[in-house]
């Protein structure tokens, strides 16, 4: 009797463990408060950032609450079955139960399945491109810089490869964010960032945006977005591409139209005009090169 008692109390705690998680109050923003993207008392930076985090706080919710419950059982086996010293000899030898085994077969095949629906589901959602995007910017990734085609505006920004901070007292291999790449998008219009790569495979990852897709050469990928909280958001490669990967930084500007109209008229008054293209590409040339010394032979 003693020993059931025991084993009752020790079955509980697991149990109980669950009921504290399971009944502390968490609010939603407070469960946001620990991913990029979110300001209390703000908007989410874009469109799609609520939906990512959602998805990402209650996958976490469920494989804790299944990892609890794994570990509890784990605990409360060790301690109920542990070895006496009253014991003489081995214990009782159980193998081949069929019902538990087709449990623990069972319960990982549906949660697989329910994780591969929901990521189906919301993927569908952010992937779904804009009939009629306001605002279209090209982004080229190349070694180590990016270049933006706003091609509604027909205007262009060509970047260089991040120097190191040379001013007086800033740590060494630090980066001086004047000269990093600035992508402007205006707050609350319909957005589409077509994604190209002029070398290597690189990845085009706004941190706030909580979401990154990757940059291949000859491929196009787009991205949909409407930024919904102006500011200013850090962005880098996000796909090791060679030697100076770590220095591919970008930032995002999100400003009001007005200010976004002045922007643009800047890079046409510097003579921004015209859009970059695939001329650029490392590739093309290479295959051009090769084009042109069969041609010759």
């Amino acid at each position: 009797m003693v020993r059931s008692t025991r084993r009752i109390r020790w079955a509980a705690i697991p149990v109980a463990a669950m009921l504290v998680l399971a009944l502390t109050a968490c609010t939603d923003q407070e469960l946001a408060g620990y991913m990029p993207g979110f300001i209390s008392g703000e908007s989410p930076v874009t469109n799609h950032t609520q939906l990512i985090t959602d998805f990402w706080v209650n996958s976490w919710i469920v494989l804790f609450a299944i990892g609890f419950i794994t570990w509890g059982l784990m605990l409360w086996s060790m301690v109920v079955y542990r070895r006496r010293k009253t014991d003489t000899g081995l214990p009782v030898q159980l193998r081949y139960n069929m019902p538990i085994e087709i449990l623990f077969t069972v319960i990982p095949f549906i949660l697989i399945l329910g994780l591969f629906a929901l990521t189906a589901r919301d993927q569908e959602v952010i992937e779904q491109r804009f009939e009629k995007p306001e605002v279209t910017i090209q982004a080229f990734g190349k070694q180590w810089a990016w270049d933006f085609n706003y091609t509604n505006e027909d205007v262009y920004y060509s970047g260089i490869q991040v120097q190191p901070d040379k001013t007086e007292g800033a740590p060494q291999g630090s980066i001086d964010q004047a000269t990093l790449p600035t992508l402007y998008l205006p707050v609350g219009k319909k957005v589409e960032i077509q994604l190209n790569a002029r070398d290597v495979i690189h990845s085009f990852w706004v941190i706030d945006f909580l979401y990154k897709k990757d940059m291949i050469p000859g491929k196009t990928n787009y991205m949909s977005i409407i930024p919904e909280r102006e500011g200013t958001y850090a962005g880098k490669c996000a796909e090791l591409c060679g030697e100076f990967h770590s220095q591919m930084l970008f930032q995002v500007k999100v400003v009001s139209q007005a200010e976004y109209d002045a922007y643009i008229e800047s890079l046409r008054e510097q003579g921004f005009e015209g859009q970059l293209g695939t001329e650029y590409d490392r590739n093309l040339n290479q295959a051009n090169v090769v084009a042109s010394a069969n041609k010759s032979e």
